[in-house]
């Protein structure tokens, strides 16, 4: 069995990160920068509540000028990218996500994307997207009625 580096991940979705990264770097090597590069997908949640879904994406350093949210549907997808900062010195180690980003979901059920709410702050872009008046789970109220006994006849 071989000694594993320091720092080694054993978190599979890490190392197929770093697998794609590569990857793009070989591609854009090879074919040149002219070549479209691979769009990542930045750490999210999604949390529902009965009247909408929120969702909050990790986007640090980035400007809400620089980032296009499209509802279409049930799909929503975030695009945006983040520049390489230009830096003096000599860069020793860059873990640092930078390039075109892209983040999709599918929300599961119907929501009013005339109402979607966007802001960012602290890094952190927060998407309301209220849920449309037929996907609300609404409360039925059961009433109750005395059995009339009727005219006797």
């Amino acid at each position: 069995m071989q000694a594993r580096p320091v720092g080694w991940s054993r978190n599979p979705l890490t190392e197929y990160d770093q697998l794609l990264n590569e990857l793009s770097g070989l591609i854009e090597s090879t074919v040149g920068a002219a070549a479209p590069a691979v769009a990542w997908t930045p750490l999210a949640d999604v949390t529902e509540s009965d009247d909408s879904f929120r969702i909050e994406i990790e986007l640090p350093g980035v400007k809400g000028k620089d980032i296009d949210i499209e509802a279409n549907g049930q799909e929503l997808v975030v695009t945006g990218e983040i520049k390489e900062k230009e830096r003096k010195g000599v860069l020793r180690r860059s873990t640092r996500r930078v390039g075109a980003f892209e983040y999709r979901l599918r929300l599961p059920g119907e929501v009013d994307t005339e109402k979607i709410n966007a802001q960012i702050s602290d890094g952190v872009l927060t998407i309301t997207v209220p849920k449309a008046d037929v996907a609300k789970p609404r409360h039925v109220e059961i009433s109750e009625s005395s059995e009339s006994t009727g005219s006797s006849g």
